[in-house]
């Protein structure tokens, strides 16, 4: 059934009119015609046929079906003997005829998003723990400055497709078993954007942005390790006609330490002390991240025990506090004595009853033949 109204003409747009000018036109209208704005009663129908036109031309498949004189508000299921007696959705119904895509009406834009962009950042680790500022140079395109991103020579502007007249695809009709069809496909002229670029811009040779080299000041928050990627919205590559550009990701390096190993937001490193220190206890100078630290040794301790420094870790990302620098224990015991250093330790063990210690078992894995014995006694 086909519609009475002339929603171009509602709207004061042209029929081949992109997405864009369609909405630009309905903020116009609708900012003079909305109630709250003018609340004349004789405009109220007025905005509503404005609202009705832009709900069918800013839908593809609406604007679809009022461009074939259908009834775009029409309910798919209602139609007798129609594309929906079956439950079939009319743009389903149009892209298995003409092809996928074949819903989408009108000139292609010449201005598309830029691509995205990843550059690698080498780091210390005391810049991941504590954050850094750093100047990056990137290179990547730019709105070429000359054609303002438009692609043609100064003073020229894109001129109208003569193939398709600014409607972006051209059509065809072919006859088939059900009757007449009508295909259509981008327009050989201009590649489906509608317009034509006689004079290309020189520098930029039509494409809208050129490639220039820039110096981009970053901040690296407290937390960051190996691995981690920092999103930098719209600092990427700016697109092809002057469109908006991507994103720039950063990559996070981070460079090996020659004393402390991380575990997440904690820090890890081996301390060797003498046996004495160990039996007797002790206070030593260790390295942190924040410089010389005071650490106890309690007496008694033993290798492999980890003593923690709270707070001497690296910050956390994307939270408040740091973590820990847990200090792993090592004790040495010497190789070589001097005969009254020998001496002294004989006595310690003659007093501690350790001249001949009895050794204490650990259970251990078992050998070969232990474990076929078992396997044959059914263990």
């Amino acid at each position: 059934m086909p519609v009475a109204n002339d929603y171009y003409a509602v709207l004061g747009v042209r029929r081949d009119a992109d997405a864009d000018e369609i909405k630009k036109a309905y903020r116009r209208l609708a900012r003079e015609l909305h109630p709250d704005v003018n609340p004349d009663p004789a405009l109220q129908e007025r905005f509503k046929e404005v609202t009705q036109a832009y709900e069918v031309l800013s839908d593809p498949d609406k604007r679809q079906m009022y461009d074939l004189g259908a009834d775009p508000f029409a309910s798919a299921g209602a139609r007798p003997g129609g594309f929906g007696t079956a439950g079939f959705p009319f743009s389903d119904l149009m892209d298995a005829f003409f092809g996928a895509g074949a819903t989408q009406r009108g000139p292609k834009s010449r201005a598309r998003r830029g691509r995205n962009a990843t550059i690698r950042v080498d780091l210390d680790l005391s810049e991941c723990a504590f954050g850094t500022t750093r100047d990056l140079v990137v290179d990547t395109a730019v709105v070429c400055p000359t054609c303002s991103g438009e692609g043609t020579a100064p003073g020229t502007h894109p001129v109208t497709c003569d193939v398709c007249n600014g409607r972006g695809e051209v059509s065809q009709v072919t006859r088939s078993f059900i009757g007449q069809m009508m295909t259509s496909r981008p327009c050989p002229g201009c590649g489906g954007y509608g317009t034509v670029i006689r004079k290309p811009c020189q520098e930029c040779d039509g494409d809208g942005r050129v490639r220039t080299r820039r110096t981009l000041k970053v901040r690296i928050p407290a937390g960051v390790e190996d691995g981690t990627h920092i999103q930098l919205a719209g600092e990427g590559e700016t697109g092809p006609g002057g469109g908006p550009p991507g994103d720039l990701f950063l990559e996070i390096a981070q460079r090996p330490h020659a004393i402390f190993d991380r575990q997440g937001d904690d820090l890890h490193c081996t301390v060797t002390i003498p046996m004495v220190a160990a039996a007797l206890g002790a206070t030593l100078q260790v390295e942190t991240l924040d410089g010389p630290a005071e650490l106890d040794i309690r007496p008694g301790t033993q290798s492999g025990q980890a003593i923690p420094l709270y707070g001497q870790g690296t910050g956390r990302l994307n939270g408040s506090g740091r973590g820990d620098l847990m200090i792993h224990i090592s004790v040495e015991t010497p190789t070589k004595l001097e005969p009254e250093q020998e001496d002294l330790l004989r006595q310690l063990a003659k007093m501690r009853g350790e001249e001949s210690p009895p050794g204490k078992f650990a259970p251990g894995q078992q050998g070969f033949f232990s474990r076929l014995r078992d396997a044959f006694n059914g263990r």
